[in-house]
C-alpha cells in the first residue's frame, strides 16, 4: 500500500511487485559466502594509481621541506613557508586517496586523479619557465601528468572502473 506522494510501499519493487523477503540471518559460526571476485585490474590502471601515489608522496615531501625551512627560519617569510608546507601536506591526500580508489577499482577515484593531473600541468609549465634547477622537476611533472592522463582516459581503464557505456 502506498502513502500519498510516496513511491512504492514497503516491500514493493518499482513496479509495485512484491520483493521476496530477505532470508533469516545466518547462524553464528555458519560459513559465510565469500564476496564475488573482482574483475582483474588492468596494468594501465595500476600504473595510473602508482603515478598518483607518487605525486601524493612528492607533495608530502615538498610540504615537509617547506615546513621545516619555515620552522628553521631559513627563508625570508617563515609564515608563508609554514602555511605553504601545511597546505601541500593536506593537498597530498587527494592523489593518495585517488590512488587507493583506483587500486580498489572505485569509479569515483578517476575524477580526483584526472583533476590532479590537470592541475599539475600549469605547475609543470611554471617550473619549466624557471631559470634554475626547477626545470628538470618541471619536465618530470609534465611527463607524469601527461602519462597519467593518458592512462586514466584509456578505454580499458574506463571499463575496469565501470564508467561509460557497458559492452
Amino acid at each position: 500500500m502506498r502513502g500519498p506522494g510516496r513511491g512504492p510501499g514497503f516491500g514493493e519493487g518499482r513496479g509495485g511487485e512484491k520483493k521476496p523477503a530477505p532470508g533469516p540471518p545466518p547462524a553464528p559460526g555458519a560459513p559465510q559466502q565469500p564476496p564475488p571476485p573482482q574483475p582483474p585490474r588492468p596494468p594501465r590502471l595500476t600504473a595510473a594509481a602508482a603515478l598518483a601515489a607518487l605525486e601524493g608522496l612528492a607533495l608530502i615531501a615538498g610540504g615537509a621541506w617547506m615546513l621545516i625551512q619555515g620552522l628553521a627560519g631559513n627563508v625570508g617569510d617563515a609564515t608563508q613557508a609554514e602555511t605553504g608546507g601545511i597546505t601541500l601536506i593536506v593537498l597530498a591526500a587527494i592523489p593518495l586517496l585517488a590512488a587507493r580508489g583506483l587500486l580498489k577499482l572505485r569509479s569515483w577515484s578517476r575524477g580526483p586523479a584526472i583533476i590532479t593531473q590537470i592541475l599539475a600541468l600549469p605547475v609543470a609549465w611554471q617550473l619549466l619557465q624557471a631559470d634554475s634547477i626547477a626545470i628538470p622537476a618541471g619536465i618530470a611533472l609534465a611527463v607524469v601528468a601527461v602519462t597519467s592522463l593518458t592512462l586514466l582516459l584509456n578505454p580499458t581503464t574506463t571499463q575496469a572502473l565501470g564508467i561509460g557505456p557497458k559492452a
